[in-house]
Protein backbone atom coordinates (compact mmCIF):
# COMPACT_ATOMS: atom_id res chain seq x y z
CA UNK A 1 0.00 0.00 0.00
CA UNK A 2 1.27 3.35 -0.64
CA UNK A 3 0.44 6.50 1.14
CA UNK A 4 0.41 9.45 -1.54
CA UNK A 5 -0.66 13.37 -1.70
CA UNK A 6 -2.93 13.48 -4.67
CA UNK A 7 -5.18 15.98 -6.46
CA UNK A 8 -9.27 16.28 -5.22
CA UNK A 9 -10.40 16.36 -8.67
CA UNK A 10 -12.25 19.37 -9.77
CA UNK A 11 -14.79 20.67 -11.80
CA UNK A 12 -17.59 18.09 -10.29
CA UNK A 13 -20.30 18.06 -13.18
CA UNK A 14 -23.92 17.71 -12.49
CA UNK A 15 -26.62 15.17 -13.50
CA UNK A 16 -25.57 12.46 -15.95
CA UNK A 17 -22.40 12.24 -18.52
CA UNK A 18 -22.53 9.30 -21.57
CA UNK A 19 -20.15 6.94 -21.21
CA UNK A 20 -17.52 5.28 -23.16
CA UNK A 21 -16.06 3.03 -21.33
CA UNK A 22 -17.62 1.34 -18.00
CA UNK A 23 -15.37 -0.14 -15.08
CA UNK A 24 -17.07 -1.81 -12.02
CA UNK A 25 -15.68 1.43 -10.22
CA UNK A 26 -15.69 4.26 -12.73
CA UNK A 27 -16.90 5.41 -16.06
CA UNK A 28 -15.26 7.40 -18.49
CA UNK A 29 -16.06 9.14 -21.28
CA UNK A 30 -14.63 11.72 -23.94
CA UNK A 31 -16.23 14.64 -24.92
CA UNK A 32 -15.70 17.68 -27.57
CA UNK A 33 -15.31 20.45 -26.00
CA UNK A 34 -15.64 22.76 -28.86
CA UNK A 35 -18.89 21.16 -30.56
CA UNK A 36 -20.23 20.15 -27.12
CA UNK A 37 -21.04 16.80 -28.05
CA UNK A 38 -19.91 13.60 -26.25
CA UNK A 39 -17.90 11.71 -28.89
CA UNK A 40 -19.81 8.50 -30.51
CA UNK A 41 -18.20 5.01 -28.76
CA UNK A 42 -16.67 2.66 -32.02
CA UNK A 43 -16.05 -1.19 -30.28
CA UNK A 44 -13.71 -3.05 -32.73
CA UNK A 45 -11.65 -6.14 -31.65
CA UNK A 46 -12.30 -5.41 -28.03
CA UNK A 47 -11.03 -2.16 -28.25
CA UNK A 48 -12.86 1.17 -28.27
CA UNK A 49 -12.32 4.14 -30.15
CA UNK A 50 -13.44 7.69 -30.58
CA UNK A 51 -13.30 10.14 -33.67
CA UNK A 52 -11.09 12.74 -32.70
CA UNK A 53 -11.45 16.49 -34.74
CA UNK A 54 -8.48 18.21 -35.39
CA UNK A 55 -7.78 21.51 -33.71
CA UNK A 56 -10.98 20.70 -31.62
CA UNK A 57 -10.79 21.05 -27.17
CA UNK A 58 -12.04 17.99 -25.87
CA UNK A 59 -12.12 16.77 -21.90
CA UNK A 60 -12.21 13.35 -20.11
CA UNK A 61 -15.11 12.90 -18.24
CA UNK A 62 -15.34 10.34 -15.07
CA UNK A 63 -17.49 9.15 -12.84
CA UNK A 64 -17.03 7.60 -9.99
CA UNK A 65 -20.09 4.58 -9.32
CA UNK A 66 -18.77 3.54 -6.13
CA UNK A 67 -19.71 4.32 -2.13
CA UNK A 68 -16.18 5.67 -1.24
CA UNK A 69 -12.89 7.68 -2.13
CA UNK A 70 -11.18 6.00 -5.40
CA UNK A 71 -7.60 7.54 -7.15
CA UNK A 72 -7.67 7.88 -10.94
CA UNK A 73 -4.67 8.13 -12.30
CA UNK A 74 -5.25 9.75 -16.19
CA UNK A 75 -2.90 8.71 -18.62
CA UNK A 76 -2.92 10.64 -21.67
CA UNK A 77 -0.41 10.03 -24.81
CA UNK A 78 1.20 7.86 -22.49
CA UNK A 79 1.96 10.90 -20.60
CA UNK A 80 0.52 11.59 -16.90
CA UNK A 81 -2.07 14.23 -17.14
CA UNK A 82 -0.93 15.73 -13.92
CA UNK A 83 2.79 15.23 -13.34
CA UNK A 84 4.18 15.20 -16.96
CA UNK A 85 5.51 12.03 -16.45
CA UNK A 86 5.85 9.25 -18.55
CA UNK A 87 2.86 7.27 -17.15
CA UNK A 88 3.02 4.40 -14.83
CA UNK A 89 -0.10 3.88 -12.66
CA UNK A 90 2.16 3.66 -8.90
CA UNK A 91 1.96 8.21 -9.99
CA UNK A 92 -0.12 10.63 -8.29
CA UNK A 93 -3.56 11.41 -9.82
CA UNK A 94 -6.77 12.57 -9.32
CA UNK A 95 -8.99 11.84 -5.65
CA UNK A 96 -12.89 11.73 -6.76
CA UNK A 97 -15.11 11.29 -3.98
CA UNK A 98 -18.22 8.70 -3.56
CA UNK A 99 -20.68 9.22 -6.68
CA UNK A 100 -18.41 12.33 -7.69
CA UNK A 101 -18.23 13.16 -11.52
CA UNK A 102 -15.62 15.70 -12.93
CA UNK A 103 -13.93 16.99 -15.98
CA UNK A 104 -10.46 16.75 -16.85
CA UNK A 105 -9.60 19.10 -19.60
CA UNK A 106 -6.20 19.71 -19.65
CA UNK A 107 -2.44 18.86 -18.94
CA UNK A 108 -1.61 20.31 -15.53
CA UNK A 109 -0.05 23.12 -14.72
CA UNK A 110 -0.52 24.60 -11.55
CA UNK A 111 -3.12 24.32 -8.61
CA UNK A 112 -5.41 26.49 -10.53
CA UNK A 113 -5.16 25.75 -14.12
CA UNK A 114 -4.24 23.37 -17.22
CA UNK A 115 -2.75 23.55 -20.58
CA UNK A 116 -6.13 22.48 -22.73
CA UNK A 117 -5.93 19.15 -24.38
CA UNK A 118 -6.79 19.46 -28.19
CA UNK A 119 -6.74 16.71 -31.34
CA UNK A 120 -3.97 17.65 -33.00
CA UNK A 121 -1.05 15.94 -35.35
CA UNK A 122 2.05 13.89 -33.72
CA UNK A 123 4.22 16.21 -34.40
CA UNK A 124 2.47 19.04 -32.77
CA UNK A 125 1.33 16.94 -29.91
CA UNK A 126 2.52 17.63 -26.33
CA UNK A 127 3.91 13.75 -26.36
CA UNK A 128 5.77 14.45 -29.65
CA UNK A 129 7.34 18.19 -28.63
CA UNK A 130 8.77 16.24 -25.71
CA UNK A 131 10.19 13.36 -27.79
CA UNK A 132 7.65 10.69 -26.25
CA UNK A 133 5.14 9.61 -29.52
CA UNK A 134 5.60 6.33 -28.97
CA UNK A 135 2.04 5.80 -27.40
CA UNK A 136 -0.16 8.84 -29.33
CA UNK A 137 -3.48 8.13 -29.51
CA UNK A 138 -4.74 6.74 -25.95
CA UNK A 139 -6.11 7.53 -22.93
CA UNK A 140 -6.05 5.39 -20.24
CA UNK A 141 -7.41 5.55 -16.30
CA UNK A 142 -6.06 3.45 -13.51
CA UNK A 143 -8.35 2.81 -10.75
CA UNK A 144 -7.44 2.26 -6.83
CA UNK A 145 -9.63 1.67 -4.08
CA UNK A 146 -8.91 3.72 -0.92
CA UNK A 147 -7.66 1.76 2.14
CA UNK A 148 -9.53 0.96 4.94
CA UNK A 149 -7.85 3.27 8.02
CA UNK A 150 -5.84 1.08 10.44
CA UNK A 151 -6.79 0.74 14.15
CA UNK A 152 -4.42 2.76 16.49
CA UNK A 153 -1.85 -0.49 18.27
CA UNK A 154 -2.56 -0.67 22.17
CA UNK A 155 0.96 -1.30 23.71
CA UNK A 156 1.57 -1.61 26.57
CA UNK A 157 5.00 -0.17 27.77
CA UNK A 158 6.87 0.55 30.68
CA UNK A 159 7.22 4.07 31.99
CA UNK A 160 10.78 5.03 30.95
CA UNK A 161 9.96 3.97 26.98
CA UNK A 162 6.37 5.57 27.21
CA UNK A 163 8.68 8.78 27.70
CA UNK A 164 10.75 8.41 24.52
CA UNK A 165 7.90 7.36 22.28
CA UNK A 166 6.08 10.42 20.69
CA UNK A 167 10.03 10.98 19.35
CA UNK A 168 10.00 7.42 17.84
CA UNK A 169 6.33 8.36 16.13
CA UNK A 170 7.53 11.29 15.04
CA UNK A 171 10.11 9.46 12.96
CA UNK A 172 7.60 6.80 11.97
CA UNK A 173 6.21 9.70 9.95
CA UNK A 174 9.25 11.39 8.70
CA UNK A 175 9.70 8.26 7.23
CA UNK A 176 6.23 7.22 5.56
CA UNK A 177 6.37 10.54 4.32
CA UNK A 178 9.54 10.18 2.45
CA UNK A 179 8.67 6.28 1.14
CA UNK A 180 7.31 8.12 -1.75
CA UNK A 181 9.10 9.19 -4.31
CA UNK A 182 7.97 9.41 -8.42
CA UNK A 183 8.65 7.02 -11.33
CA UNK A 184 11.72 8.20 -12.78
CA UNK A 185 10.73 8.80 -16.39
CA UNK A 186 12.32 6.67 -19.16
CA UNK A 187 15.11 8.45 -21.49
CA UNK A 188 13.04 10.35 -24.17
CA UNK A 189 12.70 8.56 -27.67
CA UNK A 190 13.19 10.04 -31.22
CA UNK A 191 10.18 11.35 -33.00
CA UNK A 192 8.72 8.71 -34.59
CA UNK A 193 7.28 9.66 -38.21
CA UNK A 194 3.15 8.79 -38.18
CA UNK A 195 0.70 8.72 -41.56
CA UNK A 196 -1.10 11.41 -39.94
CA UNK A 197 -2.26 9.96 -36.78
CA UNK A 198 -3.76 12.41 -34.20
CA UNK A 199 -2.25 13.45 -30.50
CA UNK A 200 -3.01 15.69 -28.28
CA UNK A 201 -2.03 19.31 -28.04
CA UNK A 202 -0.82 21.27 -25.23
CA UNK A 203 -3.40 24.62 -25.45
CA UNK A 204 -4.51 27.85 -23.81
CA UNK A 205 -4.48 27.93 -20.06
CA UNK A 206 -7.98 26.64 -18.70
CA UNK A 207 -8.88 27.39 -14.81
CA UNK A 208 -9.25 24.36 -12.98
CA UNK A 209 -8.67 24.74 -9.58
CA UNK A 210 -8.05 21.83 -7.54
CA UNK A 211 -6.36 21.44 -4.02
CA UNK A 212 -4.20 18.74 -2.83
CA UNK A 213 -5.23 15.34 -0.57
CA UNK A 214 -3.96 12.10 0.55
CA UNK A 215 -5.05 9.13 -0.42
CA UNK A 216 -3.53 5.19 0.43
CA UNK A 217 -4.39 3.10 -1.80
CA UNK A 218 -5.90 -0.49 -0.98
CA UNK A 219 -3.32 -2.64 -3.20
CA UNK A 220 -0.37 -1.50 -5.70
CA UNK A 221 -2.34 -2.88 -8.82
CA UNK A 222 -4.94 -0.76 -9.48
CA UNK A 223 -8.66 -2.27 -9.51
CA UNK A 224 -9.27 -1.36 -12.78
CA UNK A 225 -7.61 -0.03 -15.85
CA UNK A 226 -9.86 2.10 -18.67
CA UNK A 227 -8.48 2.30 -22.09
CA UNK A 228 -10.21 4.78 -24.82
CA UNK A 229 -8.17 4.79 -28.22
CA UNK A 230 -8.66 8.17 -30.66
CA UNK A 231 -7.86 8.75 -34.02
CA UNK A 232 -9.57 10.76 -37.26
CA UNK A 233 -11.89 9.86 -38.83
CA UNK A 234 -10.52 9.13 -42.22
CA UNK A 235 -7.57 7.03 -40.43
CA UNK A 236 -10.47 5.26 -38.42
CA UNK A 237 -12.63 4.59 -41.52
CA UNK A 238 -9.35 3.08 -43.15
CA UNK A 239 -8.91 0.78 -40.99
CA UNK A 240 -12.50 -0.97 -40.81
CA UNK A 241 -13.01 0.45 -37.09
CA UNK A 242 -16.20 3.15 -38.11
CA UNK A 243 -18.44 1.25 -41.24
CA UNK A 244 -18.74 2.85 -44.10
CA UNK A 245 -21.73 4.96 -45.23
CA UNK A 246 -24.24 3.02 -47.47
CA UNK A 247 -24.89 5.12 -50.46
CA UNK A 248 -28.37 5.95 -50.64
CA UNK A 249 -30.21 6.26 -53.82
CA UNK A 250 -31.30 9.90 -54.57
CA UNK A 251 -35.20 10.02 -54.25
CA UNK A 252 -37.55 10.89 -57.07
CA UNK A 253 -39.07 14.21 -56.17
CA UNK A 254 -41.82 13.69 -58.30
CA UNK A 255 -42.48 9.80 -58.48
CA UNK A 256 -45.16 8.39 -61.59
CA UNK A 257 -47.53 5.71 -60.72
CA UNK A 258 -46.89 4.73 -64.38
CA UNK A 259 -43.61 5.55 -65.12
CA UNK A 260 -43.87 3.79 -68.68
CA UNK A 261 -43.98 5.14 -71.77
CA UNK A 262 -44.46 3.53 -75.35
CA UNK A 263 -42.11 0.57 -76.27
CA UNK A 264 -38.68 1.35 -76.66
CA UNK A 265 -36.45 -0.19 -79.35
CA UNK A 266 -34.11 -3.24 -78.44
CA UNK A 267 -30.39 -3.58 -78.17
CA UNK A 268 -28.83 -4.18 -81.10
Amino acid sequence: MKKLAALFAALPLAGCISIADAGALVDVGIIDRSSGQTLEVYRHHGRLYVVGTPGNRYAVMLRNKSAGRVLTVLSVDGINALSGQTAATSQSGYVLVARQSAEISGWRKSMDDVAAFYFTSVADSYAGRTDRPQNVGVVGVAVYREAEPLPPPQVTMPSRERDEAPAADSASSNAAARAVAPTPSPAPGKLAESQGRLGTGHGERISAPTQYTEFRRASDAPSEVLTIHYDSYTNLLAQGIIPRPRQQPTPNPFPKPFPGGFVPDPRN
